[in-house]
């Protein structure tokens, strides 16, 4: 692989600034979002009151924890623009969630915010090894989903040509890898896996594909996912981080000259880590769920928005700003099973630990009798591996199972997020 780390002067000076600078220049920008909130969302207003806080008791940054959160229903409750900060005549943008779980959520972005996402996509990319002048694949979908038209605005800011693929159409998407001659792709893990095994279907090497550069978001993965796509593809695999109701992807990227956790941009978003079950503020280090606050948003101010994902924080390395950790799960997507947490990139730990299976999985929960059953839907050539696999589930994850090993394509792939769960209990 390539030493694409960047030179240090290319960097934003925020990049390399004191933890002081960083802390001043937040709480100007909380004191400024929280007032901004407050006086123009009517929702805001309603929450701080209840909460007897005002903007003004805001003066250092631990009394953030003194606001009310803000959940998903909250901006369900205001769907389609109760949320808006500004007159929806100054909105130049909606993005809203699929609402496949209930009612959709709208974000809205100004010209203004569109300008600060595009800045923030670029500065990851740039981190992530991607350079002006470089071809980059973009397979996020388009349309209301943020991950497409986020990474596109991104990467023209950085001076890229971009190539506007979305999802689908896999072999077109190795044809288009092969004839352009992209130097970086923007896409799901799950997705990119996808890739590879259209490469290898077609007869095609892997490693000598033009990519040098991964940029994968928009669900968890694993470190031993990430070994698997760089030995494929003899590239960088690079995490980003985001998600719609903050501003999109660009929250916060790994750095690809250390790939140890993801530095969050903490001049436009403030994180705090929490503990799901009371609230409470947890110091950095401990394992919680991420909360965040925009600094500098107009049209869709957030407030301490419980975004459900678990990690912690962690001092910064390759930048000033901190690091968060790899996502382990989200504690809405955390499956109990006979009273045992798990989380799907356990599941993917496993089984790309073992040789004979494709990283593809899919678990199925269903009820036997008072029972809880679960199956692991894996792909592979023999049912041996099966055994083995549901053996190590019991043994690392504390969990029986049954696994199902099937012929190659038998999981269902997705083009965006992958299903990797079917909760069939209820």
């Amino acid at each position: 692989m390539k030493d694409l780390t960047p030179d240090p002067d290319s960097l934003d000076p925020i990049e390399t600034a004191s933890r002081d600078e960083i802390a001043a220049l937040q709480l100007k920008r909380l004191q400024w979002s929280l007032g901004h909130a407050y006086e123009n969302v009517p929702h805001y207003r309603a929450a701080f009151d209840a909460a007897g806080v005002q903007p003004e008791d805001l003066t250092d940054l631990a009394d953030l924890a003194k606001f009310p959160f803000t959940v998903k229903q909250d901006l369900r409750d205001n769907y389609p623009f109760g949320m808006f900060a500004v007159p929806r005549e100054e909105v130049v943008r909606v993005h809203a969630s699929s609402g496949t779980t209930g009612q959709p959520t709208v974000v809205g972005y100004t010209r203004n915010d569109l300008k600060t996402w595009a800045d923030v996509v670029a500065r990851s990319m740039r981190a992530a090894g991607t350079r002006a002048g470089d071809i980059v694949h973009i397979s996020y979908g388009y349309g209301l989903f943020t991950g497409g038209l986020g990474a596109h605005y991104g990467a023209e800011r950085l001076g890229c040509t971009v190539v506007p693929v979305s999802g689908g159409m896999t072999a077109r998407q190795v044809q288009l890898i092969e004839d352009f001659r992209p130097s970086t792709i923007m896409v799901t893990p799950s997705y990119m896996l996808s890739i590879l095994d259209c490469y290898r279907e077609a007869g095609l090497d892997p490693a000598a594909s033009p990519l040098n550069v991964g940029i994968f978001g928009a669900e968890p993965w694993t470190n031993a996912m990430r070994a698997e796509i760089e030995a494929a593809f003899d590239m960088h695999a690079v995490d980003i981080y985001g998600l719609s109701e903050v501003i999109g992807p660009g929250v916060a990227q790994e750095c690809v000259e250390t790939k140890d956790g993801l530095h969050i941009w903490e001049d436009h978003f403030y994180p705090e880590i929490i503990d799901p079950e009371t609230g409470e503020v947890l110091p950095d280090g401990e394992l919680g769920e991420l909360v965040f606050t925009s600094l500098t948003k107009e049209a869709f101010p957030i407030i301490r928005y419980r975004t459900r994902d678990l990690t912690r924080l962690l001092p910064g390395t390759a930048r000033a700003m901190r690091r968060m950790e790899k996502v382990t799960g989200r504690s809405d997507d955390m499956m109990i099973v006979r009273g045992v947490n798990v989380f799907p990139t356990q599941i993917e730990e496993q089984i790309l630990a073992l040789e004979g299976l494709a990283p593809h999985f899919q678990v199925e929960l269903s009820r036997e009798g008072r029972m809880d059953a679960m199956v692991v839907h894996v792909e592979g050539a023999d049912d041996a591996v099966g055994v083995v696999l549901a053996e190590r589930i019991k043994e690392r994850i504390g969990v029986t199972c049954a696994v199902k090993v099937g012929a190659p394509g038998s999981v269902p792939r997705s083009q965006g997020k992958a299903v990797r769960i079917l909760d069939r209990r209820s």
